[in-house]
């Protein structure tokens, strides 16, 4: 069923309910407590639903007669799950704080425009909640998919992508407030707000979210560490001998929407010295499976990767380009596990306190230029990639003389797919509500 298809609203709700069924069912039979606060969440609006159910966009995608790709175009590296509050910053391998796109779970290969429809049908949805007129999202959308295409022209006239970077010297308006905010931040409050020192050094505070692990559990989890260490690159890889010394390990739960279900570990590290202010704090998380790899039929990519851990990794810097240099993975009992640090530097990029579309249009602005960079830097110029040709210049061909055709589309897709949303998360609602889904009941 295609989602244009609104007239049998019971037959899309079951598309609804079948769609979250096929993408979680492991995991809502494995923790149905947790889908149940995940799903309370994605209830609250029909923005925290649609954050939630990129399996369900994907699936309306493939469906999709997608006039704006060819071969080539259809098959780059994307991020999957591209709304507007998938923008955060952080400090990148050179050390510069930069605001980029953030949450690599479900990055893969696909067709470029997914990511630029979900995030024009993402910004419309949120801009019903903000009550604005239609116009004012469209010309937001407009502004976005334009800033997007200039500079994607920009990296085929020579500007090098993988210097590219919204900093506090390139930036305005709530970006810059953002990365201002995050340089305010330090190391020594994020470690005093999860740990404390004590006679035998720093150790995690117990309390919500956080479990003690027996022997055996500690055992598997530090093994894991040992095998996530080789698979740092090389180049940056630190040289003390005592950096990644383990200090504590906990479990933990809570880490967020799209991680209902998934175990996850917190660890201690020593860091470049033994002063307890230089500690790092590491998130190991069990990655989960990309709802894109379930509609994208490419063996090339399905094959390159040994687990979803590999893959999130893998995508992550090919996408970020100057990733975390701790960013790395592992394998607990057979499953792949994603391990980075958990800054202090990294801020989301918040909308609450923007209602005015004079204050979203230098936002919106520069995240079309953020999107254009992990399109375009994560190709034949990358380290690990199955893109064997340039992004930039595959994507100006294939839109030649086309561009406005190509942003009037996908802001009339905006509006409609907005609408759809809307309606879905009533029947999501609803379904909920009756016990409808998998093994999650409301009560």
């Amino acid at each position: 069923m295609s989602w244009v298809e609104t007239g049998d609203e019971r037959a899309r709700q079951q598309h609804v309910v079948d769609t979250l069924e096929s993408a979680f069912s492991d995991l809502m039979a494995a923790s149905p407590d947790a889908f149940r606060v995940k799903f309370r969440k994605m209830a609250d609006s029909p923005f925290a639903f649609y954050r939630g159910s990129a399996c369900l966009f994907h699936r309306d995608m493939a469906s999709l007669d997608e006039p704006w790709t060819d071969e080539r175009t259809s098959r780059v590296w994307i991020h999957g799950d591209l709304h507007v509050e998938n923008f955060g910053t952080y400090i990148n391998s050179h050390g510069e704080l930069v605001l980029d796109v953030n949450d690599y779970d479900e990055a893969y290969v696909g067709p470029y425009t997914w990511d630029l429809r979900r995030f024009v049908a993402g910004l419309a949805v949120m801009g019903w909640r903000k009550a604005l007129p239609e116009q004012d999202v469209r010309d937001l959308a407009a502004t976005y998919l334009r800033s997007y295409l200039e500079q994607v022209h920009d990296f085929v006239a020579g500007a090098m992508d993988t210097d590219f970077a919204l900093r506090l010297g390139n930036t305005e308006g709530a970006v810059h407030a953002t990365l201002q905010a995050a340089r305010r931040n330090s190391r020594s409050a994020l470690l005093d707000a999860a740990s404390e020192v004590t006679d035998e050094g720093r150790r995690f505070t117990d309390g919500p979210g956080v479990r003690r692990l027996d022997d055996d559990e500690r055992g598997r989890v530090l093994e894991a560490f040992a095998r996530y260490v080789e698979t740092i690159p090389e180049a940056k890889r630190a040289e003390h001998e005592t950096f990644y010394e383990v200090k504590d390990v906990v479990g933990r739960s809570g880490f967020g929407i799209g991680s209902a279900g998934l175990p996850a570990y917190s660890l201690l590290i020593e860091g470049f010295d033994e002063a307890h202010e230089n500690d790092i704090l590491l998130s190991m998380k069990q990655a989960n499976h990309p709802a894109l790899a379930d509609v994208v039929d490419l063996p090339q990519a399905r094959d390159l990767f040994a687990h979803e851990g590999e893959r999130t990794v893998v995508s992550q810097r090919a996408l970020q380009v100057h990733a975390d240099p701790l960013l790395g993975y592992t394998t607990v009992a057979g499953v792949g596990f994603v391990v980075d640090e958990v800054s202090p530097y990294e801020i989301d990029l918040s909308w609450d306190e923007l209602h005015e579309p004079v204050d979203m249009e230098p936002v919106v602005r520069d995240l079309g230029r953020a999107t254009a960079k992990i399109h375009c830097v994560s190709d034949a110029d990358s380290d690990h990639t199955v893109v064997d040709f340039q992004t930039e210049e595959a994507i100006a061909s294939v839109l030649e003389g086309r561009e406005e055709e190509l942003v009037g589309d996908l802001v009339d897709f905006a509006v409609a797919y907005a609408e759809r949303v809307r309606a879905d998360h009533a029947l999501f609602v609803e379904a909920f509500r009756r016990g409808r889904i998998g093994r999650v009941q409301a009560v």
